[in-house]
């Protein structure tokens, strides 16, 4: 215990007041590392810091009570099991396994003891972030301990994450592009799960798509859509989407790309208010309407700190957010001047993260977790996924006002207004696309005329 809460001291007081001290020492630090960290990563992403900690118990001895019981019987319900685990993280590892009826199976068991140390942990936890406070009284983190407290019982529940595959799975079952794995219920418990077993390369792994002959664009497209639908129209946001739980591979049946969406333990349900208010600050980001940022930033409790906010949520510059976010790429001249200007600002980002929805924290982790996923993809800040959440957000205000009206004419005045600002994006999205057709055909010209014909 005592091992395991030095350890969690050092990397809570790393996480909520070393790190403006390190981003000062850049000469411990890649930039790249903090690529997609922007603005108010350091602080941004203390929870998930400390949280995933908190919910590592890698001391404890192997094998839980559960998985004891169905090691008992592995010969009643499998043919065959594999002991090595095919991934271990912090609440759980996985097996391979196969059933008597031939299904391949995934068995996800839950690591022994942690819901008998949770408590105590997360009380440690709380121990510590006040004496952080003690020490810095302007970081303001004790909503680091409600996080943990509302999200850890969740997670331990294994029932609650097959509950949410089958929801998620049924919101975007539009999507031919995205495998959910099927729960076998008959075979679950809380602390253990049998799912469908899916296999794949990482979302990250570039290699690998290369070698499939799978299109990182299209894959990159996908994630947006995906996210975007479950943001802005659904409010059932899966807020674990880090490489290891985000899956890609050609289907078996038409050999088209598919992302496979694994870890369902934690999602964030939004209110139609916090929403709706999210829908609009982004079509104000996209669109660059400064008054309306500024306005919806303040409803979701940003108050004067709005451009750090703004800054926040896109990992851009105050001034490309002033110039368009969509108008051009992230270059290393403002990743350099984001990074630099950071710990300058630790106490305004506490100040922000401490007075914005609880809902927001983990759609800052979600967002920064997805930036990653683009960054090494290299599909990052593409105007088409900003379109396809715009998109979204319009789809998403339109069904609001039908909802609240009964009025036929104004039902069908607001689909009107909806199929034409979609029209208009469809429009605005053939431009780019004839426009880097130029470019590339420009391009292209261009090398035939520097490069010699023969050698």
């Amino acid at each position: 215990m005592a091992r395991r809460a030095l350890k969690l001291a050092s990397w809570t007081s790393a996480a909520l007041a070393a790190s403006g001290f390190c981003l000062y020492s850049n000469k411990y630090l890649d930039p790249s590392d903090f690529g997609a960290v922007r603005v108010g990563r350091a602080v941004a992403t203390t929870a998930v810091i400390s949280y995933d900690y908190l919910t590592s118990l890698r001391s404890v001895p192997y094998g839980s009570e559960e998985y004891l019981q169905l090691r008992s019987k592995i010969q009643d319900l499998f043919v065959s099991f594999d002991d090595t685990p095919l991934g271990a993280a912090s609440l759980a590892q996985v097996h391979k396994a196969v059933l008597r009826d031939g299904r391949t199976v995934a068995v996800k068991v839950q690591h022994p003891k942690v819901q008998a140390q949770s408590s105590k942990d997360i009380l440690l936890m709380e121990v510590l972030v006040l004496a952080v406070k003690q020490l810095f009284p302007e970081f303001e983190f004790m909503w680091l301990v409600d996080e943990a407290k509302k999200n850890l019982p969740l997670e331990l529940d294994f029932l609650n994450e097959g509950r949410n595959a089958e929801k998620v799975a049924q919101m975007l079952k539009h999507f031919d592009f995205l495998k959910v794995p099927r729960i076998y219920w008959e075979l679950s418990t809380k602390r253990v799960l049998l799912m469908e077993f899916l296999d794949g390369g990482q979302v990250n792994d570039r290699d690998y798509m290369e070698r499939n002959k799978i299109d990182v664009n299209e894959i990159s497209r996908h994630l947006g859509k995906m996210y975007s639908e479950m943001i802005f129209v659904n409010g059932f946001v899966h807020c674990d989407p880090h490489p290891g739980n985000v899956l890609v591979r050609k289907r078996p049946d038409t050999g088209k790309a598919e992302i496979v969406l694994l870890d369902h333990g934690l999602y964030q349900v939004l209110t139609d208010e916090f929403r709706l208010d999210y829908c609009h600050l982004w079509q104000s980001l996209i669109w660059t309407d400064m008054e309306k940022v500024k306005k919806y930033s303040q409803r979701l409790g940003a108050g004067e700190l709005y451009p750090l906010f703004a800054c926040m949520l896109t990992a851009r510059s105050w001034d490309s957010v002033n110039k368009g976010i969509g108008q051009a790429s992230v270059t290393a001249t403002e990743d350099t001047e984001i990074r630099n200007n950071a710990a300058t600002y630790l106490p305004q980002i506490s100040q922000l993260l401490n007075h914005v929805p609880r809902q927001m924290l983990l759609i800052f982790k979600t967002n920064d977790l997805l930036r990653g996923i683009e960054v090494a993809l290299g599909t990052r800040a593409r105007a088409s996924s900003f379109l396809s959440m715009s998109r979204c957000c319009i789809r998403a205000l339109a069904a609001h006002k039908k909802k609240n009206t009964c009025s036929f004419f104004r039902r069908t005045q607001i689909s009107f207004r909806e199929a034409f600002s979609l029209w208009q994006i469809n429009l605005h999205e053939l431009i780019l696309c004839v426009k880097e057709l130029r470019l590339a055909t420009w391009v292209l010209a261009l090398l035939r005329r520097l490069l010699p014909t023969s050698y």
